[in-house]
Formats: structure tokens, C-alpha cells, sequence
């Protein structure tokens, strides 16, 4: 199977997003703004809106939105954000909501980062398989 990177470049050894298959990996979105470079929001709202945004972003440059988003990871530097970073999730994502794990985690690539999000979206348009497959069910 082959990968195609999506999004904008990163100075770092990592892709913005991968597509492989039917589903595109979106590497962990954190809350900067991607004109300044610099971290966007002092607010756990502020910061989950953006890491979301730039999360749209990836997937806009895939074809992809948000509904397309099947699983997602939270990182939280604090999880007494969690109910405050879970409102601004519920207003961006519709149900049926992606499966999601939400994890503390001792700290960001930043200090002041308190979230960030990675996802798996699905291309509803590509066929699921598996290499090698040959189509069927067997029992083996």
C-alpha cells in the first residue's frame, strides 16, 4: 500500500497528514497559528478551537472534514479541562461523534499548549482493503 503526505509542510521529521488506503492519519494539531507560528489562546476553549481548525485544515487538503473523522486522541495537559475542551468538541463534531481516547499527559511540544488532538478520518470514497486480499470469506 502506498502513502501520499496532505498538508502543509512541517519543519519537523513528521507528515501533517498520511493517506493510506482509505483513511487519512492526521498528526497531532496542536493550538498555533499557522500565519505567526506562535501558539494561539491562553483559554483551553481558544486552544481546542484552533487545534481543531488547523485538524480541518489537514483534512481540507484531503478532501476531508470534520464528519469524516472516525477516531480521535486528546492530549490534555490538565484534565480538569476536559469538560471545558469537550464543549467546544461537541459544537465542531455532529453525531455520530468519532470514537475518542483523552489522555493527561505531563506536557507539549510548547509550555503554554494545554491540548492537542490527532485524528483518523475515513475517504468514504475509497474502497477498504487489505493488501492481498482476495475477496471472499474463507475459513482457514
Amino acid at each position: 500500500m502506498s502513502t501520499t503526505p496532505v498538508g502543509p509542510p512541517s519543519p519537523r521529521p513528521l507528515s501533517a497528514g498520511l493517506l493510506a488506503g482509505p483513511f487519512l492519519f492526521v498528526s497531532g494539531q496542536v493550538p498555533v497559528d499557522l500565519q505567526t507560528g506562535r501558539v494561539s489562546g491562553q483559554d483551553i476553549e481558544e486552544q481546542t478551537r484552533r487545534a481543531l481548525g488547523n485538524l480541518a485544515g489537514v483534512l481540507a487538503a484531503a478532501g476531508l472534514a470534520l464528519g469524516d473523522v472516525v477516531k480521535t486522541t486528546v492530549f490534555l495537559t490538565d484534565i480538569k479541562d476536559f469538560n471545558a475542551m469537550n464543549e467546544v468538541y461537541r459544537e465542531l463534531f455532529s453525531p455520530p461523534f468519532p470514537t475518542r481516547s483523552t489522555v493527561q499527559v505531563a506536557a507539549l511540544a510548547a509550555p503554554e499548549m494545554r491540548v492537542e488532538i490527532e485524528a483518523i478520518a475515513l475517504r468514504r470514497d475509497q474502497p477498504a482493503r487489505v493488501e492481498g486480499e482476495s475477496g471472499g470469506n474463507r475459513a482457514r
